[in-house]
């Protein structure tokens, strides 16, 4: 193999299109835009969506449904995760702090995921119905 034999794979390299450069090239006179109109001409251009004045398909349709903003920032917290935790007391700070959910929550529920075996009480965060009673049941409370 020589530096003067390489060449691209077969296929690989495509001629590209030269309008305007007579009948047989298949790209003559009007250089595949077709005949008049605002898409023919230089400059002849429109934003997506635009249909010539008409109320574009995309506002006509009714907007239906919704999406909330906080919802990426409500964090579930499992059991084991407040079993962890070197505290009794626990609320979105505490969790917070402790590195359990980030520094940009809103909310934070707790799961029933894991066992917990220690006293603890939630404030200001919410807890699952499983979750509720495994707290309960060791001798902790659940407010808020």
């Amino acid at each position: 193999m020589r530096l003067n034999t390489i060449k691209p794979g077969e296929g690989s390299k495509k001629a590209r299109k030269r309008v305007g450069r007579g009948i047989g090239s298949g790209f003559g006179k009007t250089c595949g835009r077709g005949h008049k109109g605002q898409k023919s001409r230089a400059g002849g251009f429109h934003k997506v969506g635009f249909e010539g004045g008409q109320m574009p398909l995309q506002r006509r349709l009714p907007k239906v449904g919704f999406k909330s903003m906080t919802r990426d920032r409500n964090y579930q917290v499992r059991l084991t995760d407040l079993e962890r935790l070197p505290v009794d007391e626990i609320d979105l700070l505490v969790l917070q702090a402790a590195g359990v959910v980030p520094g940009d929550a809103l909310a934070a529920k707790v799961i029933l995921s894991g066992a917990i075996s220690r006293k603890v009480t939630l404030k200001g965060v919410g807890a699952t119905k499983g979750a509720k009673a495994a707290i309960e049941a060791v001798g902790g409370s659940v407010a808020g």
